[in-house]
């Protein structure tokens, strides 16, 4: 480093007996250098992949449903078959930003999708729905269409990415409605909605596929079903510019849906 300094004319590094921190001049060259690092370290990934047995970390952004319904239980059976090829699976029910996030790929409803991207299917059609308990709607009453839903209690859930609470999106007959809902209840996680509508401390807005089996037991009810219509299920999506190592590529074929 002292050697770039000289070369260079100028100091780099302030340097005290106990922390060693970088200069103005220092930090500018950290910010110009740091994405050509990014990209060598993934270049040297991809040659490594070209060995004999695929590795490397690949690091996915995903909401606990995704990562529960469609990722895991292939994951189950994938990563046996290569013991050297990490995963790192972050939760987030924002909309990532996955490349500021150096994430390999992101895992999100097909239409949600950002232009540029390349995105492979990896579950079938989706459904959301909104239930309540039985109690609650013997308390309360049932909704007859979304905007009933200003008179309930809901859960709302905040979205991380933009720090605003999620709008209940309906559909019926070609008509979009989107409804902000009120609740004394907010939260950050698919997981803790469906726990406070289990308990009745309100309406929740969740995927089909969470909440199935309480609606099949009875412990909740769904409401305004015919403004749920199918839309397209998870795909995984990743830069258009991204060259695939080795490990991603198997990866992806492994989630690949297939009806």
């Amino acid at each position: 480093m002292r050697a770039l300094e000289t070369r260079l004319g100028v100091r780099l590094l302030t340097r005290t007996t106990r922390r060693v921190s970088p200069t103005q001049a220092g930090e500018r060259l950290l910010q110009t250098v740091a994405q050509r690092f990014a990209e060598v370290d993934a270049e040297l990934e991809a040659v490594t992949a070209l060995g004999e047995n695929p590795r490397g970390t690949l690091r996915l952004a995903a909401t606990e449903n995704a990562a529960a319904t469609v990722l895991w239980p292939k994951l189950e059976k994938f990563l046996p078959l290569y013991p050297e090829i990490k995963i790192e699976i972050v939760v987030d029910v924002g909309l990532t930003d996955i490349v500021g996030g150096r994430f390999d790929a992101g895992i999100r409803p097909g239409e949600t999708v950002a232009q540029g991207m390349i995105a492979t299917r990896i579950g079938p059609d989706m459904r959301m729905a909104v239930v309540g308990t039985p109690v609650y709607f013997e308390k309360y009453g049932q909704p007859r269409a979304p905007s009933d839903l200003t008179f309930h209690n809901c859960i709302n859930l905040r979205l991380p990415t933009h720090g605003g609470l999620y709008a209940w999106e309906f559909e019926k007959d070609g008509r979009a409605v989107n409804v902000h809902v009120d609740g004394q209840l907010v939260v950050g996680s698919a997981s803790l909605i469906l726990m406070g509508a289990r308990s009745g401390q309100g309406l929740a807005y969740l995927p089909e596929e969470q909440v199935r089996s309480d609606i099949e037991h009875g412990s909740l009810i769904r409401v305004l079903e015919d403004w749920c219509p199918p839309f397209s299920g998870y795909h995984l999506y990743y830069p258009s510019r991204r060259q695939p190592t080795q490990a991603f590529s198997l990866l992806v074929d492994a989630l690949r849906y297939r009806d």
